[in-house]
Parts: structure tokens; C-alpha cells; sequence
């Protein structure tokens, strides 16, 4: 399955919600050009990772990428929805200290400080 990003917005934050593969080539590149586009325009931007099939060590290492790169600009880049092996292979390599991920959706927008009745399911 190819890589999908539909971005919405809630608020001031930017959520980019994933579907599909973050694999080395293609799919990695187009993720981290689509997001860095963003960066450039937003301060607060939730990566929804809860779609993510597939990913590997390129897929990795643009997430790390995307962060550092935000946390140099000032922007806040935090991570949502990690499916079980994401997430296990997030704790495998110790980026789970590393980067700001959430369990679900409404966990990182609480750490943005929105609350999560204020989201709009048609924005």
C-alpha cells in the first residue's frame, strides 16, 4: 500500500493523519517533503501515525528527521496513534525516549493544550 497523508486542521494544530508505508524510497521521501511543507507554515503539528501498515529503519529515520528539524525552527512536532508494532519497534531503538508520542489522537492534542471536545470531525 502506498503512503496517504491527509492533513486537517483543528485550531492552530495541524494533523496529519498516515495511511499506508513509511519505506525507504518513494514513500519516505514523499512523507518527509509533504511534512517539511508544512513545517515551513505551521508551529503545532500532530503526525497521526495510527494508519502507518508499514515502516522501516528510512521511515525511522525521517521521523527523527521531522522533529529535529522542528525543534530548530521552534515548532512543536508530536507523534499520535502508533499501531502496536510502530510502537514496539519505537521502544526497540529508544526513539520512544527520544520523541513525543502519544497513545491516541485526544493525548496529543491535550499536550498541545486543546481540548479534545473542541475537535471538529469535519475540518
Amino acid at each position: 500500500m502506498k503512503l496517504s497523508l491527509e492533513t486537517r486542521y483543528h485550531g492552530d494544530v495541524v494533523v496529519v493523519q498516515c495511511h499506508g508505508c513509511i519505506v525507504y524510497r518513494d514513500e519516505a521521501i514523499a512523507f518527509s517533503r509533504r511534512v517539511g511543507e508544512i513545517l515551513a507554515d505551521e508551529s503545532k503539528i500532530i503526525l497521526d501515525l495510527g494508519g502507518v501498515t508499514s515502516i522501516d529503519g528510512a521511515g525511522m529515520g525521517e521521523l527523527i528527521l521531522l522533529y529535529r528539524w522542528a525543534r530548530t525552527i521552534g515548532a512543536q512536532l508530536i507523534y499520535a496513534s502508533p499501531r502496536s508494532f510502530v510502537r514496539h519497534t519505537l521502544g526497540l531503538t529508544r526513539l520512544d525516549s527520544f520523541l513525543e508520542v502519544h497513545s491516541s489522537l485526544s493525548a496529543a492534542l491535550a499536550a498541545l493544550q486543546l481540548e479534545p471536545e473542541k475537535i471538529c470531525a469535519q475540518c
